[in-house]
């Protein structure tokens, strides 16, 4: 099947309160621009330096959210465009966001990313560093960051009993911090980044509204240029 075909036969298997991310990292302009033809707006890559090469080839109204693990030194190259940072693990990195989107006169949307697999190779904060930055003075005064919801992924495994703990743990979290911070005006918790191509079927099922898929859109992906 094609791009646009795989794209609307998931968009027909997903609920339509749950955001798609099309992860479009290692693909090339012309499949993002066959997804952008066929009505997708939304568009996840891991590497800075690759989506903002993107960023200048393709329409402008796409909204690029960043996916991957953000090194503090490569904000500024996106700080310009980007729609969603979805992997914000520490305080340093928030406020260089903060830093960057300041001299854009921007606020750039962010989403903490919670370590909820049991990997070592996994990024992403405990909850209660997450709690505490929430409450730190150092965040107050960051004005130019929105805390926009969490974003956690699940243990590599085939044990789905695992996936779907870990998932509803950080569903529990997202459920609990949202009643805490109703008042701040820098966190609006709305999105529960969950799921990827093998398991957003198991996170929305947990209370997911934005999934990040990328292979079952644009096939299998080649790392040999990467």
């Amino acid at each position: 099947m094609s791009i646009s075909q795989n794209l609307q036969k998931l968009k027909l298997s997903i609920p339509q309160d749950v955001e798609l991310v099309a992860v479009s990292k290692t693909k090339p302009v012309s499949d993002i621009q066959e997804a952008y033809d066929s009505g997708h707006r939304v568009f996840g890559e891991n590497k800075i330096q690759e989506m903002a090469e993107k960023y200048e080839q393709l329409p402008e109204d796409i909204k690029w959210h960043m996916i991957g693990h953000v090194q503090t030194n490569k904000v500024k190259y996106m700080a310009s465009f980007v729609s969603l940072i979805h992997g914000v693990d520490s305080l340093k990195l928030l406020r260089e966001v903060n830093k960057q989107a300041l001299k854009h006169d921007r606020v750039i949307d962010c989403l903490l990313q919670i370590r909820i697999a049991e990997e070592e190779t996994k990024f992403g904060m405990s909850e209660d560093d997450a709690v505490s930055l929430l409450n730190s003075d150092v965040f107050n005064e960051l004005t130019n960051v929105r805390i926009k919801g969490f974003m956690g992924m699940a243990t590599f495994t085939h044990d789905k009993g695992q996936v779907e703990k870990e998932f509803k743990s950080l569903k529990s979290f997202f459920d609990r911090c949202k009643n805490e911070t109703g008042n701040h005006s820098s966190v609006r918790l709305e999105i529960l980044s969950m799921g990827m191509s093998g398991d957003y079927d198991l996170a929305i099922s947990n209370g997911s509204n934005m999934v990040r898929i990328g292979s079952s859109i644009f096939g299998e992906r080649n790392y040999s240029n990467f």
